[in-house]
């Protein structure tokens, strides 16, 4: 035990301000809210026990958690991949050796620190707007814009319009792995006569795909956790008709609005497991598509 803490002292060292904040300030959170989700509790008055009621109610009787799912998975299934493929088309145009990469990196990257205020979200709000940006344009061109934000047909995609906005983190990690393949590689797929398809497919895409599943998997957690702009955006409702009641949403207005935070936390402890059911999903397929190099046979 000495010896392994000694061989690993650097590296629990640079992870002790996680491990100490977690410990002290996260795990006795984490441990009440598993409690109060199998209680009835509304801040009022002590929690009072009533076992799997929550969870009953909430998979047997609640539609509005049944549509929050909907939602939510649509948001994941549609928006993860496109954002991706956006990021990695942009990774792959600055991997060109452009001029004044640097500046571009941070312009794209720019959107990534700024998509999940609360400022952008009133911003997307009012470019969407019947009256907004969007809408303008499209009169320049003789057309008439659909009332985005209003229309549940529509209204879906303006959020996943902003998470692809949001591409420049999965972008940057991206580039670097692009670096990291050989150019001799290529250099032998052209003097095969090799095309571009051909060589993204044959060389970029299983080089890279290890890159390709870890940025998946961060994608798709963020994706689930999704709340500012959905709640800035719906007004705080899901409206309208719940077309934008993420999961998220509907367990903050469980918890702050109605003060149901009993079944608020049986709803973030039904989140978590879906998190780590899709994770797990996904470390259990990468088995057939994602390779190291390190690996053998």
């Amino acid at each position: 035990m000495h010896k392994f803490l000694k061989r690993n002292f650097a590296g629990y060292a640079f992870l002790s301000p996680w491990l100490i904040g977690f410990f002290f300030l996260a795990i006795g959170p984490i441990l009440a809210s598993l409690y109060l989700s199998f209680t009835k509790y509304n801040v009022v008055r002590p929690p009072q026990w009533i076992g799997l009621d929550n969870y009953f109610y909430m998979f047997q009787m609640d539609q509005r958690f049944w549509k929050a799912l909907q939602v939510t998975f649509t948001f994941v299934t549609v928006s993860v991949p496109l954002k991706l493929m956006f990021a990695l088309f942009v990774a792959m145009a600055l991997d060109k050796g452009i001029r004044a990469i640097g500046w571009y990196r941070a312009l794209f990257y720019l959107p990534s620190i700024l998509g999940g205020s609360i400022a952008v979200a009133i911003l997307w709000r009012q470019l969407f707007n019947y009256d907004g940006v969007i809408n303008s344009i499209l009169r320049l061109f003789g057309g008439d814009g659909p009332y985005w934000l209003s229309d549940p047909k529509y209204s879906l995609w303006t959020l996943i319009v902003l998470a692809i906005w949001q591409f420049g983190s999965p972008m940057l990690i991206f580039l670097a792995g692009l670096r990291a393949i050989p150019q001799e590689l290529y250099e032998a797929a052209e003097i095969d006569a090799a095309g571009p398809v051909r060589k993204f497919f044959a060389i970029t895409v299983p080089l890279l795909a290890p890159v390709i599943f870890f940025n998946l998997v961060l994608q798709m957690i963020e994706a689930f956790k999704s709340f500012s702009g959905a709640f800035i955006i719906s007004g705080g409702t899901g409206a309208p008709l719940d077309s934008l009641l993420f999961f998220t949403v509907y367990l903050y207005n469980e918890a702050f609005s109605f003060l149901r935070m009993g079944y608020a936390s049986a709803l973030a402890w039904v989140l978590l497991l879906i998190i780590a059911a899709f994770t797990a999903i996904a470390f259990w397929t990468s088995k057939y598509w994602v390779h190291y190099e390190n690996e053998r046979g």
